[in-house]
């Protein structure tokens, strides 16, 4: 049977159910989730009002209060008090801490105020941190610089201006801020890094949808912005780097298509239908930021819904269809999670066996329930899948929590760390409940049933509009976490969040300190790593001498993080291929990736593990 007849039959037998059951309302939005969609459709459940104009900022209690703030040298507003806690806000999840193998992590704050609340966010080889929000919230905390306030597209009065930053350059060493300066709105917005480091950002909404943006990792740089640069418009769409050093972006509401973003300036004439996105579509739109990760033989994993496949993009075709996940919906605004595991290449690349986890998410009728203010748990699934295998099925493993919108990093060590989050409802504005403040280490080379660990837990709820990243210093910054329309501190059950925490792993316990490893950063070749060559640095560590059997390199490419899902997120554990021992100092060669479909090209974080504690990383390039 052909898609299009797949297709056309889903289509009946959806409309069919919806006559049956008399779900009126329900047939009218089927038959609407092939039309354009305004912004006030995710207001349903913000600060319990619906808005009722198309294209019209959020209104909220703190907004005046935010524009009339006091305002400090760097720009920054003081933080509005906040109200007392609400009995929702109260009601969290928080799992008794497994003490059995040590130290379970610890929660510290890098600065109570980052400007911004932070949507995206992705670390830059700067060594700082890009955050940035959507202008469809209204003001920040945060100023742009005097005489620099950008041009309100969205006002219905000519020449009317925004002076709230809605951008930052976050220094997670001294909690300082740059406000950077966006010109169109990145709501629900995708990105990659580029070969040279430089963050490509693409989509967004209104008149942002079809931009693509760049900036680059420099003290006074800003964003470069190129209007209708793509040729559908990308709201909630996934993009994903790929070994020739260009970007493919996927999806986006009412974007059933691809197509690669065009060289800065340049322009797409037309983007390409992928069948898979029509043909997932519900009523309430579950396949919304794909999952799509680039496998070790240069095709694609594309998640959307409860179905995935293999596809080839070079050819246009799909290669391999894979089983439906049953459950529920795993994408935007189900929100689960994904990652690719850890590629090893210890045993060598033909060794290699890429898997896919996917975690979490909800019911598919989790944002109709939300609209009419329900709450039903979310999925506690956790399940894995070889793509490249002819036979390859969904291994199924339970987590110890329901998890909807939590964030899914690999860690240096090849472990994963889930946080973030709730236990009920989904992503929206107002439509989750029971924050999840217990993050959980996966170990996935542990057998089933034995892969989670509950961590040291937060005090603060991070649900809608959080995100989080691992660091170079091998800890995890977290940030973000607004389920309101607007920046509101009083008056809800989940204040906006603008304040910013560091979690601490367990691999870098106290007791531990001893082994931590230290690359000593000279000795890394500055003209990076050529694929298919070997890569010789040197590293110490401060007292116990080390094998080499002690040892472990991993490099890790940062992410492009937003609405729970790491996009591009990467680990490789490297082969060594020679190792010598000078005291506590010692030289080790590795063996770079053969091919870019192992690493695409760019800057990675290059990490070295003795005896299960991480160094802090060096930057470093792979290129041909």
């Amino acid at each position: 049977m052909g898609p299009l007849l797949r297709a056309a039959i889903l289509s009946a037998t959806l409309l069919l159910s919806l006559v049956v059951s008399g779900e009126a309302h329900g047939i009218g939005d089927f038959l609407n989730i092939f039309r354009p969609r305004n912004e006030h459709d995710y207001f349903h459940n913000a600060n319990q009002v619906q808005q009722e104009e198309e294209n019209v900022r959020p209104r909220a209690s703190d907004q005046q209060n935010l524009i009339t703030a006091p305002v400090s040298r760097s720009g920054l507003m003081k933080v509005p008090a906040r109200s007392a806690p609400t009995a929702a806000a109260k009601d969290t999840v928080v799992l008794p801490v497994d003490n059995a193998a040590g130290f379970p992590g610890a929660w510290s704050t890098v600065t109570e105020n980052a400007g911004v609340s932070a949507m995206h966010m992705v670390i830059m080889r700067n060594d700082k941190a890009v955050m940035f929000d959507t202008v469809t919230t209204g003001p920040s905390l945060l100023r742009l610089p005097k005489g620099n306030c950008r041009l309100d597209l969205r006002s219905k009065e000519p020449g009317a201006q925004d002076c709230a930053a809605h951008a930052v350059e976050f220094d997670y060493a001294t909690g300082g801020v740059r406000a950077l300066k966006i010109l169109t709105d990145v709501w629900c917005s995708s990105g990659a890094l580029d070969a040279d480091g430089n963050l490509v950002q693409t989509g967004g909404y209104f008149e942002g949808e079809k931009v693509v943006r760049y900036l680059s990792p420099c003290a006074n740089c800003d964003w470069r912005e190129y209007p209708a640069s793509l040729a559908e418009g990308r709201w909630y769409g996934t993009q994903q780097a790929l070994p020739d050093g260009r970007s493919i972006v996927l999806g986006g509401r009412r974007a059933f298509s691809y197509e690669f973003v065009p060289a800065e300036g340049q322009k797409n004439a037309q983007a390409t239908n992928l069948q898979i996105l029509r043909d997932t579509t519900d009523d309430v739109e579950n396949n919304l930021y794909p999952f799509v990760h680039l496998l070790t033989d240069g095709t694609l994993f594309i998640f959307a819904n409860d179905r995935s496949i293999v596809f080839n993009y070079q050819t246009g075709q799909v290669v391999r269809e894979l089983p439906v996940l049953p459950g529920g919906g795993r994408n935007y605004p189900a929100s689960g999670m994904s990652a690719l595991l850890p590629i090893d290449l210890r045993r060598g690349a033909d060794a290699v066996s890429p898997e896919v986890i996917v975690c979490g998410g909800t019911p598919k009728n989790a944002f109709r329930l939300g609209e009419a203010n329900q709450f039903n748990p979310a999925l506690r699934d956790c399940a894995r899948i070889n793509p490249l295998k002819p036979d390859a099925r969904w291994a199924i493993d339970q987590m110890p929590v329901s998890r909807t919108m939590g964030d899914l990093l690999i860690l240096p060590s090849g472990d994963l760390l889930m946080l973030n989050g709730a236990a009920r409802g989904c992503s929206g504005w107002g439509f989750a409940r029971q924050p999840v403040l217990t993050p959980l280490l996966y170990s996935p080379r542990q057998p089933r049933g034995s892969r989670f660990r509950a961590l040291a837990a937060t005090a603060i709820a991070r649900m809608y509009h959080a995100t989080s990243a691992v660091l170079p210093d091998a800890t995890v910054l977290v940030a973000g976490s607004n389920t309101n329309s607007a920046y509101n501190f009083t008056g809800v059950d989940f204040p906006t969040e603008v304040r910013v925490e560091r979690f601490t792993p367990p691999y870098l316990s106290p007791e531990r300190a001893a082994n931590r490893p230290a690359i000593e950063a000279g000795t890394v070749p500055g003209g990076g790593m050529a694929y298919g060559s070997r890569f010789t640095f040197q590293f110490s560590t401060p007292a116990q001498a080390v094998a080499e059997a002690d040892i472990k390199v991993t490099m890790y490419a940062p992410p492009f993080t937003t609405h729970g899902y790491s996009m591009n997120q990467r680990l490789v554990v490297l082969s060594v291929a020679d190792f010598d021992a000078h005291g506590n100092r010692y030289t080790i060669t590795v063996d770079a990736p053969g091919k870019p479909e192992i690493a695409p090209p760019g800057y990675y974080l290059l990490y070295v593990m003795a005896k299960g504690v991480p160094s802090k990383a060096a930057w470093m390039k792979v290129h041909k």
